[in-house]
């Protein structure tokens, strides 16, 4: 009898797999794709982030977006309609009882100082009006209603004082006829100067210098041809109340910069 060699243990294992192999050596490879790179994901999002849409119905006065500017417009809307319709006996009346005039301030400071911002020289087609809409809508939605309420009536306060005691100093000394104490003098426009010159300042560089330049190239003008001192002086130094609440209101906008950061 031929007995069989037995099996070498060690080579028993290989016999599958060269097996194995062998089915496997005319069957095509499959290899495992390589990765692709790994995407920055930043560009993506910058490139989905929508774009700034232009809104022009923000340049005008909201209810819930302006809420001072918005009210004050339709008050001066009122008055100026009361100007256009009314009888004129009792529209001169009305101005002349709420003229911040140099008597009247003596007598009726508060009453007159408030008046007096109730009344558009020329109504709502003037350019003070438009500019009224426009200037204080923006100072508003960048310094919120109180603060705009607080610059328009520094300007109109101040400018008023600052203008007419000077005048009724040069009655005094006789430098001026007694019937200067009786100038009537009202309207909106030493508010709107200053908020023009305050908004100024929260604007970017490249907007205010033009807003200022063409702003107070008109005020310069109105100053060499001198039609009305008082008032063109006035406006001049409403412009200069607005600039000077610069550093206030910036302050302001920084620390709500701040607080509306995330810690």
């Amino acid at each position: 009898m031929e007995r069989t060699a037995p099996a070498d243990p060690a080579a028993a294992p290989d016999a599958p797999s060269r097996e194995v192999s062998g089915l496997l050596d005319g069957m095509p490879r499959q290899r495992t794709p390589a990765l692709a790179p790994a995407l920055d994901p930043a560009p993506l999002f910058e490139a989905a982030r929508p774009r700034p849409r232009i809104r022009p119905w923000r340049l005008f006065p909201t209810p819930a977006g302006t809420p001072f500017t918005f009210a004050f417009a339709v008050v001066l809307t009122v008055t100026s309609l009361i100007t256009a319709y009314a009888d004129p006996d009792l529209v001169h009346a009305l101005h002349q009882g709420s003229s911040t005039d140099v008597a009247h301030l003596l007598r009726t400071p508060v009453f007159v100082l408030s008046a007096s911002a109730l009344w558009i020289a020329g109504g709502m087609a003037s350019p003070y009006a438009i500019g009224f809409l426009l200037v204080l809508t923006a100072l508003e939605r960048r310094a919120g209603g109180l603060r705009t309420a607080g610059v328009f009536l520094l300007g109109h306060v101040l400018a008023t004082l600052a203008t007419e005691v000077p005048v009724g100093l040069a009655v005094l000394v006789g430098h001026l006829p007694a019937s200067s104490l009786h100038r009537s003098d009202y309207g909106i426009s030493f508010g709107v100067a200053t908020s023009v010159g305050a908004l100024a300042g929260l604007l970017t560089p490249w907007l205010r210098g033009p807003l200022l330049a063409v702003f107070g190239g008109v005020l310069a003008q109105d100053l060499v041809e001198l039609s009305d001192p008082v008032t063109n002086w006035g406006h001049a130094m409403s412009l200069a109340i607005g600039v000077a609440t610069w550093p206030a209101l910036r302050r302001w906008q920084r620390s709500r910069t701040a607080a509306l950061e995330p810690a």
